[in-house]
């Protein structure tokens, strides 16, 4: 019989496979049970059966269907026991004792073919764990952490290793180490212990300065000192929150469609302050969560809402708003799942979960917390998609909270002046005549004006600047009519005049006309002073889908104004529109009308600076100098040198009105036209009314310029309504089944009774203190930030489908310290850095590399390549180049040409990539923008998420593309030019002295000899190179936009530029 029909006659139960590892299956299984071994007592499920069982049998016979064999269970007990597999109290009756004990190949399991074994010891505990009853435990994450006490170090191993006895941490590591038979390594020489907590406390290297600091400190608590000095500084603040924004998925875009600008950066600068603040994370997680929930909620409490809000969203057309609703859910339920609970609940959108004990139902449920909010689906491709607040800046926050109530109070004067005026008005109304309505507005600073009744047929008469002028008119425009109705209709360019509207953007201006335009959604300049695209620099008198608007552009989008009325105003009717413009260059200062009324504002990009708006073009009426033609009619088109008043704009809007409404006899007047009336009079004749209006208008204003210096932020707001949610048959969209409320998977502790059932009773919840996962989930992630991989290396997977934790009496300690500790982060990372393990060596021996190849073990000090954000702000660090102003917008710096481009679409306002100038280009790599359907080249090569999701753990790849950008990117060649320029213009006489300096900048620590030797005959070779090459060394000096000294040899500049370049490119710059 051959091996194969053999095995057909087992019983298909007792089919038992796996991957166990261990010794071989000769040494193990060849002499049967091998000898007796002695028994282990106090065996747990989940500390010592379920590792050999996941090794071993679980990929076989575990929890996945799909690769399940003989359809036999060792994951559940009563599967197990069913099938005879274990007999609890009786390891020889039980099968799978019979299997691993066999010497029998065709009966042995795991079978020979996979190579693995099952150890004497192994084989062991497992007997003697079913010996004990087979006591099956809950998964080892959804039990509640223990913290235990550290293990106590014997006498004799802490005087062999004095300092790991003080730190707690340091006590599970050793013990763990020498279990393996493995020995600490010495502590790491002080320069690199410097440079590595640098690194982890800032994402920077130590300043000379600082590290000098440390250097020349030879008291006791020299590191204690440094290290508190590091977690006191603003960069701690910005580098914790760099990886927060990975779990966040912050972006500058909207993701999807058109992937507009997102005006997001206040949420931003809110996670920076509140790591440097050491918000407790009990706090910042209710903040993050549910800020606006929170009673009396701060401003700060609501921008920290803004995590709910950084999602990806789209506003296509052809969209169906409800799929993207539950899109949007689902993103955020998993989001907090990954962060808070380290669990993958979003494979149980479709199903019940396949490894973990939470089914579809519990995840919609759970989605119901998010399923309440009042944001709509569709972002408007706009920067600042409702519900959002304003921002003010810092300096403007008392003031911003002072004018609400100044405002109010002057509504209210107002208001009782409209309500005492009318006694007033009946008297004026009673003898008004046509000269009661008052003059034609002043002419002072009458710039242009168009005369229709003075034109001819082909000739155009207007006055500009005082002189009458006639110009002639295009093929698409004519008059039509005679006197005071004669119009203008034009579908594009009417005339042009070269020296007309060439105004600066501090320079105040208004605009008006009346307007008839057919019903329709179209645009176009009524007049305009603009340049063709790409910069579009100039400014227009906007119709937009029958609104009024404004452009002001000295270079679009990156430094541009528009703005639009929110109403729309009637089709094929004669319409009096008008802007004004009071010289600020922001929105805040524009203001609109329609028919002499103020009109609401949305303002669709508010990026204007100080630059130019003078356009190369002439002044043109009906389009731009090429494109956006005005289709109507037009009347009384006029233009000022200065911010018309509101009632100056209301008294031209209206007079033919009211001069009408005026002479008709009292009792033909309808209520409506006396209201008419009354409102006119408020506005144009009243000194009262006009001087409350007045003052509550400066009030407004002031609000309005303060709030558009700062920002605004995406917040979270609440539906007034009970949160509720479908199951979703295999996830899909429209197929609802039964309708749920939020509530928390069963497996974790009850929700609890009296809290509220949205996103503030759901971080009640994660908090409680016997919750099992959110303490472990952080403290193992900020473990990952710090030595580089988690004690469980699926940091965003602590369920069934995981990995075991290598240390888990060490996370569970830090996890209880963590939290009765107050939550307290930088109390953590203090501890951690401060521990023993920490501060070893990074040189590895063949017996580490064999028994702890990953350090899991910390066997010696964490290595390993810096994220991209880091190397690059490592080189600007080192340069001198890096500018370390801490928040605000987001920064465009050195990027190749194209990337935008070749993947936006030509309406989307990121579709061209606007390089920034200045300081912009050397902050740190946080705040560069990023585009999710192009996110930053240089960085993006080194693994930085598009932020599309939630990341994390990132991946870390080794790549030729990656040397690429250290070597040749714009940003990094110019590093290395101003690390060589400060190397020639330092006090040092020779190279080797310079070549010192550099290295003290760049790798913390001086040259040894051969290193030094090394680098000068690069140098010799380089100098001769570009002694023979200046067009070369020429083109070295021009890369970037940093000015080097000119009194420099050019040639001798870029020999140091390149061998400077090499040093940034060392491993041992770019590792920790």
């Amino acid at each position: 019989m051959t091996r194969h029909s053999a095995s057909l006659l087992l019983p298909a139960t007792l089919l038992l496979c796996g991957l166990l590892s261990g010794s071989t299956a000769q040494n193990c299984f060849a002499a049967g049970p091998g000898p007796q071994q002695p028994p282990h007592k106090d065996l747990q499920y989940n500390r010592d059966v379920r590792p050999i069982l996941l090794d071993a049998c679980f990929s076989c016979h575990g929890p996945d269907s799909a690769s399940r064999k003989a359809d036999l269970r060792l994951d559940q007990f009563e599967a197990a026991v069913a099938a005879g597999a274990i007999v609890p109290g009786d390891p020889q009756a039980s099968e799978i004792i019979k299997r691993i004990q066999s010497a029998d190949p065709d009966v042995v399991m795991p079978p020979p073919a996979f190579k693995k074994t099952v150890s004497p010891d192994q084989q062991q505990i497992l007997a003697d764990w079913i010996s004990a009853g087979a006591k099956y435990q809950q998964h080892w994450s959804y039990l509640p952490p223990q913290a235990g006490t550290p293990p106590q170090i014997p006498a004799d191993v802490a005087a062999r290793f004095p300092q790991w006895a003080s730190n707690p941490v340091d006590a599970f590591v050793l013990e763990r180490l020498l279990a393996t038979g493995l020995s600490p390594a010495p502590e790491a020489d002080r320069r690199t212990l410097a440079r590595r907590a640098a690194l982890d406390i800032t994402g920077l290297p130590p300043t000379p300065e600082l590290l000098q600091k440390f250097l020349q400190d030879d008291a006791a608590g020299a590191y204690e000192r440094y290290v508190d000095s590091l977690l006191a500084l603003p960069e701690w603040g910005e580098h914790r929150a760099r990886y927060w924004l990975d779990y966040a998925r912050y972006a500058d875009t909207h993701g999807l469609h058109f992937d507009n600008f997102r005006e997001m950066w206040a949420y931003r600068d809110w996670v920076i302050s509140a790591f440097n603040r050491n918000l407790p994370w009990d706090q910042f997680t209710t903040e993050n969560l549910a800020g606006d929930l929170l009673p009396q909620a701060t401003l700060d409490q609501k921008i920290a809402s803004g995590f709910n809000r950084c999602n990806m969203t789209t506003n296509e057309g052809g969209i169906i708003d409800e799929e993207y609703a539950v899109l949007y859910t689902r993103d955020r339920t998993e989001t907090m799942s990954a962060v808070w609970l380290g669990m993958t609940t979003g494979c149980a959108t479709c199903h019940s979960h396949k490894f973990d004990p939470f089914s579809q139902k519990e995840f919609y449920q759970l989605a119901a917390f998010f399923n309440n909010t009042t944001q709509a689906v569709r972002d408007g491709n706009i920067r600042d998609t409702p519900p959002i607040i304003n921002v003010p800046r810092a300096e403007d926050r008392p003031r911003d909270a002072e004018l609400p109530a100044l405002i109010s109070a002057a509504r209210q004067q107002v208001d009782a002046r409209r309500n005492s005026a009318r006694p007033d008005f009946t008297a004026w109304l009673a003898t008004a005549t046509a000269a009661s309505l008052g003059g034609e507005i002043s002419t002072d600073k009458l710039h242009l004006q168009l005369n229709l009744p003075g034109s001819t047929e082909r000739q155009l008469q207007l006055n500009f600047r005082g002189t009458e002028q006639t110009l002639p008119l295009t093929e698409s425009a004519n008059l039509e009519g005679t006197g005071a109705e004669r119009s203008l209709n034009v579908q594009g360019t009417a005339a042009e005049l070269a020296d007309a509207g060439n105004f600066q953007n501090s320079q105040p201006f208004s605009c008006m006309a009346w307007v008839k335009v057919p019903a329709n959604d179209g645009y176009g300049a009524i007049c305009a002073r603009m340049e063709p695209f790409p910069r579009h620099r100039g400014w227009d008198f906007w119709i937009q889908q029958r609104r009024v608007g404004l452009h002001m552009v000295s270079d679009w989008p990156s430094k541009g104004l528009k703005l639009v009325s929110r109403d729309q105003f009637p089709a094929n009717e004669w319409v009096h529109v008008a802007v004004t413009c009071d010289g600020s260059h922001k929105a805040s200062g524009m203001q609109l009308y329609i028919n002499g009324k103020p009109q609401g504002k949305n303002v669709e990009n508010d990026s204007l600076d100080d630059s130019s708006i003078e356009a190369a073009v002439p002044f043109r009426i009906g389009q731009r100098s090429d494109a956006s033609p005005f289709t109507g009619a037009l009347r009384g088109l006029t233009i000022y040198e200065r911010t018309l008043q509101p009632a100056e704009v209301a008294a031209v809007a209206s007079r033919t009105r009211y001069l009408a409404l005026l002479e008709k006899p009292a009792t033909e007047r309808s209520e409506a036209e006396t209201g008419e009336l009354f409102d006119f009079w408020l506005r144009t004749l009243d000194p009262s009314y006009m001087q409350a209006a007045s003052g509550l208008a400066a009030l407004e204003k002031e609000q309005a310029d303060l709030r558009a210096r700062g920002t605004i932020a995406y917040v979270t707001q609440e539906k007034g309504e009970t949160a509720m949610a479908f199951v979703l048959q295999r996830g899909e969209y429209d197929k609802r089944g039964e309708q749920v409320g939020p509530e928390t998977p069963a497996i974790l502790p009850p929700f609890p009774a009296d809290a509220p059932r949205n996103r503030l009773g759901l971080a009640r919840w994660l908090l409680l203190p016997q919750h099992p996962l959110t303490a472990r989930v952080t403290v193992n992630r900020f473990w990952q930030e710090v030595f580089g991989t988690g004690l469980v290396q699926t940091s965003g997977d602590l369920g069934v489908s995981g990995e075991l934790p290598v240390n888990q009496p060490l996370l569970d300690w830090l996890a209880v310290d963590f939290r009765s500790g107050g939550w307290d982060v930088k109390r953590l990372i203090r501890l951690l850095v401060l521990s023993a393990a920490y501060r070893q060596s990074a040189e590895v021996t063949p017996l580490k590399l064999e028994k702890d190849p990953a350090n899991r073990l910390l066997s010696r000090g964490p290595r390993f390549r810096m994220d991209a954000e880091m190397i690059r702000d490592y080189a600007l660090a080192a340069s001198g180049l890096l500018v370390r102003q801490q928040g605000g917008p987001s920064v465009k710096p050195y990027q190749p040409e194209g990337v935008w481009e070749a993947i936006a679409m030509d309406v989307s306002n990121t579709r061209s990539y606007q390089r920034d100038a200045g300081a912009s280009l050397y902050r740190r790599s946080m705040y560069t923008f990023v585009k999710r359907m192009a996110p930053p080249a240089s960085l993006d090569i080194f693994n930085a998420p598009n932020r599309e999701f939630c990341v994390i753990r990132r991946e870390r790849t080794n790549t030729p593309l990656q040397a690429l950008v250290t070597l040749n990117d714009e940003q990094f060649v110019e590093a290395a030019r101003r690390l060589a320029e400060q190397a020639l213009q330092g006090p040092q006489e020779t190279d080797q002295q310079r070549l010192q300096q550099t290295a003290e900048r760049v790798l913390c620590r001086p040259l040894s000899d051969t290193e030094l030797q090394v680098l000068l005959q690069s140098l010799q070779q380089l100098t001769s190179y570009y002694q023979s090459h200046p067009d070369d060394a020429r083109l070295v000096s021009l890369v970037g936009e940093y000015r080097w000294d000119d009194k420099l040899p050019v040639d001798l500049l870029a020999a140091w530029t390149l061998l400077c370049n090499e040093l940034l490119n060392l491993d041992e710059v770019v590792n920790k």
